[in-house]
């Protein structure tokens, strides 16, 4: 678990949330839940691709990173089906339909 903050796209305020980092093949992606609607921070991210990771449990730091959201669906497959095993999820046609996905670069 992280923190993340992004600017709000409307506001310009910043948007802080708690939400999972996955480490995948070494490289870094935030996903979520499945549901239907498309998430504020998915939004803000969009608009504004840089945020910051905040690290919290063991080492607390505050990370620059940018977002690079993740639309191919075959290249979604590969990293959710990544996601679900550490969900133990089984419905990953699902997660590729409607979870959030995107890749971070720390910089």
């Amino acid at each position: 678990m992280i923190d993340m903050t992004t600017i709000g796209r409307k506001s310009g305020k910043p948007r802080r949330i708690e939400i999972v980092l996955h480490n995948i093949d070494g490289r870094l992606y935030i996903s979520g839940q499945p549901r239907e609607e498309r998430r504020g921070w998915l939004n803000n991210v969009a608009s504004t691709p840089q945020f910051t990771v905040h690290l919290k449990r063991g080492v607390k730091a505050d990370l620059p990173a940018t977002a690079r959201e993740i639309t191919d669906p075959k290249e979604r497959r590969t990293v959710l089906e990544g996601v679900a095993r550490h969900w133990k999820r089984d419905d990953v046609d699902t997660m590729v339909q409607y979870s959030p996905l995107i890749e971070v670069k720390l910089l």
